[in-house]
């Protein structure tokens, strides 16, 4: 956040109220709540749900569900606020903390005998790229809306984000730092957004198990081309005949035909849309570097969305 420091949402907090910028927080988002029945809860909810905690707040909050804990009686409207917000939380360690955890990261890398990486949506977000299962994310609010309605967005949660798909962050360019090293080995990924490849990974090296939105492939031979700008926005543009895809009923030609010699074939995105099936061999190659890893560095992933989440066991 802009600020140095924020405010507590606990009514009750005994930790200062104020939460400094190097102090640990979660900052959460349940539903809508009308004016009159905030003023009988436990925390300062937001009209659409959001709030900030100390993380001790937190989860003090969260042992209270399920009655009266250490003086703290939650009303069911608020249990159930807190229900909700525990899908999308944001925990922020302590500077502290993350100190900490880095150290013992660190070593855990520097003594993995086959370290690879598992990303998601979250590591472009600094890029300008909207998430899918953050606090504002493109899937929260679609459940936001089918659950409890439109008045469940606020402006913050509808804005419209400026979308950069071009800017690799300081995330993307240290992921390939560490495989520069050896230390990661091979890179699973969910995004779409061709920020990998762009930052510098090689194709061998990495799993866009759903597609990237700058490469297109020949329907007929199979070629692979990066392009310079978004094929995906392009589909619905296409001065081709349209193919819908069977599966999730999308045309995934881009208009382009394919220029290797004798081939002609028409150009489509790698996009892989609900209802479309993973690609053989970009799986495969994810699983198998998967059952070699002792070691798996995740970044900017809830790991909810299968298959792409099964990789990961503990």
């Amino acid at each position: 956040m802009a600020s140095n420091s924020m405010t507590c949402s606990y009514k009750n907090c005994d930790q200062g109220k104020t939460i400094k910028q190097e102090d640990g927080r979660v900052d959460v988002r349940g539903f809508h709540v009308s004016k009159k029945e905030r003023k009988e809860l436990a925390a300062d909810w937001s009209e659409d749900g959001l709030a900030t905690f100390h993380q001790a707040c937190w989860n003090l909050l969260c042992k209270s569900r399920s009655g009266d804990l250490e003086g703290v009686k939650l009303s069911k409207t608020e249990a159930k606020l807190i229900d909700e917000a525990t899908k999308t939380a944001e925990f922020h360690d302590s500077e502290d903390c993350f100190q900490r955890e880095a150290d013992r990261i660190a070593d855990m890398l520097k003594n993995a005998s086959y370290c690879i990486g598992f990303t998601g949506a979250g590591i472009s977000t600094a890029a300008g790229i909207g998430d899918f299962r953050g606090i504002h994310g493109k899937w929260t609010n679609n459940d936001k809306v089918k659950q409890y309605g439109a008045s469940s967005l606020s402006s913050s949660s509808t804005k419209v984000v400026k979308r950069n798909y071009r800017l690799p962050t300081y995330t993307h360019e240290a992921i390939v730092k560490l495989m520069d090293m050896n230390i990661v080995k091979y890179l699973i990924s969910q995004n779409t957004d061709g920020l990998h490849r762009l930052s510098g990974i090689h194709a061998e090296k990495i799993s866009e198990l759903h597609g990237n939105g700058f490469q297109e492939k020949c329907e007929k031979c199979g070629i692979r081309v990066l392009r310079k700008s978004n094929t995906r926005d392009k589909s619905s543009q296409a001065k081709v005949p349209a193919l819908k895809c069977p599966r999730c009923k999308i045309n995934h030609r881009t208009g382009n035909k394919c220029q290797q010699p004798g081939c002609d074939g028409f150009m489509m995105n790698t996009i892989i849309n609900f209802g479309d099936y993973l690609e053989g061999p970009i799986l495969q190659a994810a699983q198998d570097n998967a059952e070699k890893s002792d070691v798996v560095l995740c970044l900017g992933t809830t790991l909810r969305v299968t298959p792409a989440a099964d990789l990961v066991v503990e």
